[in-house]
């Protein structure tokens, strides 16, 4: 029996995501919602998908792991890592991923291509860019973000779908926009450059900026707190 509360959030995180498409004038279908259950427990995750949820986030390799293998009998859960990746991390990530958001310079690339079982589909790639030029924040900045994205079309392993960012946070929407449109602009761009590349994915939006992603094209909103409730801060 699944929690209540879970499933009134995931009522309340789908709906919220259907309303920002609808204002945005944008199809029911043109985005999905990334669930981000890093410091959740498998069972919660478990019950998640049992409402339907298929895509989860996480941002710590060996916690994810230990996840993956409860939740092993979980057809068609897919995947995505999404916080920084360590050089040493990369194999793990190659091999139990379906995604990964935040590849930020070639070495880490290279590893993951080169460490992805053949028996694998490519794993599915998003560039994190550095949109606010925080010092304290990972991500590739614009300038490099072509040389970057030319170097990964060319790993056999890895399928480059799109950018993903965190922006600094604002409160005010017109704020939150500016730097959300400017990742968009630079997937155009990527998209003139490389026309035959799958570039298809923003991941960007989380609970404070859904809105304003959904309306700059985000196509994966990545939620945690919003679905699972507050974050539990002591992790393995």
């Amino acid at each position: 029996m699944t929690d209540p509360m879970l499933s009134n959030s995931l009522v309340s995180a789908r709906r919220r995501l259907a309303d920002a498409l609808a204002a945005a004038g944008r199809p029911a279908d043109a985005a999905r919602l990334l669930a981000v259950s890093k410091t959740k427990p498998a069972d919660m995750i478990r019950e998640a998908w049992q409402l339907g949820q298929r895509e989860f986030g996480e941002n710590y390799v060996q916690e994810a792991l230990e996840k993956q293998r409860e939740l092993v009998d979980l057809e068609g859960i897919v995947w995505h890592f999404i916080g920084p990746l360590q050089a040493n991390k990369t194999r793990a990530v190659a091999e139990h991923f379906d995604w990964v958001h935040s590849v930020d310079r070639e070495k880490v690339a290279r590893r993951l291509n080169d460490q992805r079982p053949e028996a694998l589909a490519p794993l599915e790639v998003c560039l994190q860019v550095n949109v606010s030029d925080e010092a304290s924040k990972s991500g590739v900045s614009f300038d490099e973000l072509e040389e970057l994205a030319e170097a990964v079309l060319s790993m056999p392993r890895l399928r480059l779908r799109g950018l993903m960012a965190i922006p600094a946070p604002a409160a005010d929407p017109a704020r939150q926009r500016e730097p959300l449109a400017r990742l968009r602009q630079a997937l155009e761009s990527l998209r003139e450059r490389f026309p035959d590349a799958p570039l298809d994915t923003l991941s960007m939006g989380m609970s404070d900026d859904l809105e304003a992603a959904v309306l700059e094209g985000a196509t994966l909103v990545r939620l945690g707190t919003a679905i699972f409730g507050a974050r539990n801060t002591s992790r393995r």
